[in-house]
């Protein structure tokens, strides 16, 4: 039987560049308990005040890693990226150590193949994601996009001017062009969900959800 990961169990981190510093963080503003750690003093003592544990250790070294206690982590992150020799390496030495669930940072696919091979549970491209990302952005017709594995995509935008007004199930927007908003932002007011009899507004964004290829379709409609 697998073991159950708590959704509060305390973060290994291991590379405090960009990528592991801003997983630190934003992990310890949710209050979740973070050991980061890396070789480079001045990264360490860079966000000491910023991450509540930080911890001067090279990863590669298995007896530094039983030291720090990694061991006892259900969830690593494994944020090195300059050293895909580091980075495999680490990865190796938690999944000797047992660490139930490993995030690792691929810089290429070939990179992402190998942790996958020896055993990281989870291969993230945080510089591919946000190149594509960004590529369905500088058109301008989207101000948010995030894209799923399975082709689904989530996408913020202003709405076309035929939804404007009426209500989204007079308009029609899951019949005529196979997308669903799913959410609507008011100036000045948080998300909220959207109904069938929900109206949108001149001043209004909205979150759709579909395909790639339709949510795509939908973005270019006139605004």
């Amino acid at each position: 039987m697998v073991e159950q990961i708590r959704s509060d169990a305390p973060v290994l981190v291991i590379g405090l560049g960009r990528f592991g510093a801003a997983c630190a963080g934003e992990l310890d503003r949710l209050d979740r308990d973070v050991l980061a750690i890396d070789e480079d003093l001045g990264l360490v003592q860079k966000w000491s005040e910023r991450v509540t544990h930080t911890v001067q250790a090279d990863a590669r070294n298995m007896e530094a890693l039983k030291q720090i206690g990694a061991q006892d982590f259900q969830v690593a992150v494994v944020a090195v990226g300059s050293s895909i020799e580091a980075s495999v390496l680490i990865t190796a030495n938690l999944v000797d150590l047992k660490v139930p669930q490993i995030w690792a940072k691929a810089v290429s696919q070939s990179h992402g193949k190998i942790l996958a091979r020896v055993g990281a549970n989870h291969v993230i491209y945080p510089e591919r994601e946000a190149g594509e990302r960004v590529a369905h952005l500088v058109s301008g017709r989207m101000l948010d996009f995030i894209r799923f594995d399975d082709d689904f995509v989530l996408a913020k935008m202003y709405p076309p001017r035929f939804v404007r007004g009426v209500g989204l199930n007079e308009s029609g927007v899951r019949t005529k062009y196979n997308v669903t908003v799913v959410g609507v932002k008011s100036p000045g007011k948080p998300f909220r969900y959207a109904e069938a009899n929900t109206v949108v507004t001149n001043h209004d964004l909205i979150i759709v959800s579909g395909s790639n290829q339709d949510v795509e379709r939908f973005a270019a409609l006139d605004r």
